[in-house]
Parts: structure tokens; sequence; C-alpha cells
């Protein structure tokens, strides 16, 4: 099975991309633990990556397509992987073609969790982090016992400056302006399956898995 997974900040695409490793027994590869394993073992393009990412700069694309194509490769993607992250541009998908010609394999479907931006704004801007142990809770889907306080160490909680509404609307903007293009690409494939996420992680899940059974 192989497969793209695809959805705004906040959808639960990190919960579902577990589950979808667990189930068809591959590979979850996100671009950022890519990188930093590619880097940890001393790949050519984990070399190439550490001179960027030490310096805080962004990765290229030709560095980022050469670290998939090396993760790729592996043996433990013979049975297929998930994709979370990457491709996040139109030339990084007509890379990532090129990389599963060569490899002689093709996606079975690139998955899109839907979710409306007032349902993701109230998802992101929800979490809470304790200022004592770091435990982190979600004021309506995981609310601690006593408002304001862990259950784990009885530290204060807060919102972080990154889950602010201001900060969830521009990531859910810049989401959307970048992956839009990538929406009409793979719809024009035939491999684009759009999921509402509204509903329990559960149902999601099943729903995702009934594309592919």
């Amino acid at each position: 099975m192989r497969i793209i997974l695809m959805g705004p900040p906040g959808a639960g695409k990190g919960t579902q991309a577990e589950q979808l490793a667990a189930r068809y027994g591959i590979p979850h590869i996100s671009t950022g633990d890519m990188l930093r394993q590619a880097v940890k073992d001393a790949t050519p393009m984990g070399r190439q990556a550490k001179t960027y990412m030490d310096s805080g700069a962004l990765v290229p694309d030709d560095v980022t397509i050469g670290a998939v194509a090396e993760r790729l490769a592996r043996a433990d993607c013979g049975k297929g992987f998930l994709l979370d992250g990457f491709p996040r541009t139109i030339a990084q998908a007509e890379a990532l073609a090129g990389i599963l010609r060569d490899l002689g394999v093709a996606l079975n479907g690139v998955v899109d969790i839907e979710l409306g931006s007032e349902a993701l704004i109230e998802r992101l801007t929800g979490r809470r982090v304790c200022r004592r142990c770091a435990a982190t809770y979600h004021i309506a889907n995981r609310p601690p016992v006593r408002a304001g306080l862990c259950d784990k160490c009885g530290g204060e909680l807060y919102q972080r400056g990154d889950d602010s509404i201001a900060t969830a609307r521009n990531r859910l903007d810049v989401y959307q302006k970048q992956t839009q293009p990538l929406i009409a690409y793979y719809s024009q494939a035939g491999l684009l399956r759009q999921i509402p996420g509204a509903a329990d992680p559960e149902s999601v899940f099943q729903a995702i898995c009934a594309v592919f059974e």
C-alpha cells in the first residue's frame, strides 16, 4: 500500500497516519523525521541536508527529493509506505512520480482529510500545556479535571504563542495556498480521495480504510 496523506493543521493527520501505518504494516514517513534520520545515518543527502538544517535554512527541493528517493529505496518500503508532508509542491509531486517510476511502483491513492476552517481553528487554539511537566490538554476534547491545572502535577496550564487564533489562521492560509495546486494535480490523475474529518478519529480511520479495501 503506497499512500500520500494530506490534511490541514488540526485535521488529525498524525493520529490517522499512525493507525494506517500499523494497519497495513508500512512505514510512516514524514519529511522532518526522514531528513533527521538521513542526517543521523550520514547518507549523501543527509550530509547535504545537515548543512542547511544546522544554519536554520530551508532544505532545498533537490536535497529533500534526494532524501525521499533514498528512503523509498529501503527494504522496509517493499510492501509500501505512507508519505506525510511530502510532496508540498507540484515540482515535488512530479519528482515523486519519477522516483516511483524508477522503483517500478505506483501510488494507490492520495487521501485528503477535509475539515472546515472554524473547526480547525477550534482544535488548534484549544491546546493547553503544563508549564511544569509539559503535559498537553485540549479544552474541548481532552480537558483537565480542574480547569487551568495539570492532572499529573498540578502545574499551571497555558496557551502557547503558536496556538493563538492569529497564528492558527495564518497556518491554515499558508496550507491552503500551498496545497490547492496539489489537490488539483492528484484529482486530475484520478488518485485523490477526500475524507470528511469532522467525525471521531475512529470513524475517519474506517472511512480511509474503506477507500482502499
